[in-house]
């Protein structure tokens, strides 16, 4: 049956922010007989039914454990709805290992009002598959999309295994906090081309700070890259959220989004094949290369579950 993912697919797309509760209930029921209103669902939202790229500013928010990004984010958030844009922050957590939920409660990470019906917080655990996002995250972030301005995938830390939120969101904010050394693990983890925009924390501190946001940028130097690095400080009185947010919104603005999110959804794609069919299922394509090969052959604005679907039959034809 797909009515009811059909259903809520129109309401996001129809920007009915009230969808997303059961929308992201939907998303993240992984048994078989909820595919076809999963498929459902994203159809509705893919950029092929909506005409073009859904609206929202998709930003990933990654960093080290403890670096102040809950904390950054709810006063980023706070900036985005004095701004007027709706927002939806999916805080992906670590998992329980005896119940395989989230072990943090989102409300409990982020400052919200309960009553401000222009923020939606979820709660999501990372799971088992590395990349540091939930299975069901990206799909989320592709249908919240739809219907919210912003939507933020905070990851839980970062490192070599943990850069999926790079192929998920627009941009990539990474954030770090000072005098923790975290500049040079950067270049010993090789992620210094993963952020679109780099944060320092807790730039109250003053100096400290100043010297992170000097490391930082001579790091990015040496490697070629012109990421901005800015220093904030989210604990009131906050300085620099607004010069945050609108570097973020500067990035997109200069992003090839139709290209950036179809190579994304080709990523995604692939992701949830191997996930689902193993490494047997990578060979039955004729290798990575192959699959990437294939994918460039599908139409640009297929949805992730359309390409999935296109994969298995590729394989099954091989």
């Amino acid at each position: 049956m797909t009515a009811r993912g059909a259903e809520l697919g129109a309401r996001l797309r129809a920007r009915d922010l009230a969808a997303a509760p059961a929308a992201l209930n939907l998303l993240e029921n992984r048994s078989p007989e909820r595919r076809g209103e999963i498929d459902a669902l994203l159809a509705e939202v893919a950029a092929a039914r909506l005409g073009g790229e859904a609206p929202g500013h998709v930003v990933g928010v990654t960093g080290p454990p403890g670096a102040g990004k809950s904390t950054l984010l709810s006063a980023l958030a706070r900036v985005w709805r004095a701004r007027g844009l709706s927002v939806a922050v999916l805080a992906v957590d670590p998992s329980s290992r005896r119940s395989g939920g989230a072990l943090l409660g989102d409300r409990a990470r982020i400052d919200a009002d309960p009553e401000d019906r222009g923020l939606f917080i979820r709660s999501a655990a990372a799971g088992e598959r590395l990349g540091g996002l939930a299975p069901a995250t990206r799909s989320a972030a592709q249908a919240l999309a739809a219907a919210f301005d912003v939507v933020v995938v905070e990851t839980v830390g970062v490192g070599q295994s943990e850069t999926d939120v790079s192929g998920t969101a627009d941009t990539v904010a990474v954030v770090v906090q000072p005098g923790a050394g975290d500049a040079l693990q950067f270049l010993k983890a090789g992620i210094m081309e993963v952020p679109d925009v780099l944060v320092v924390t807790k730039a109250d501190l003053g100096a400290v700070a100043q010297r992170a946001v000097r490391d930082l940028r001579t790091a990015l130097r040496s490697l070629g890259a012109g990421a901005p690095v800015l220093a904030v400080s989210a604990l009131p009185p906050a300085a620099g959220v607004d010069a945050l947010a609108d570097a973020l919104a500067a990035h997109r603005a200069e992003l090839d989004l139709p290209a950036a999110r179809a190579r994304a959804r080709r990523l995604g794609a692939l992701a949830d094949f191997t996930a689902e069919h193993g490494e047997a299922g990578l060979r039955a394509l004729g290798g990575r290369r192959a699959a990437h090969a294939f994918l460039a052959t599908q139409e640009p604005g297929l949805g992730s579950p359309a390409l999935v679907r296109a994969l298995e039959a590729r394989a099954a034809e091989i």
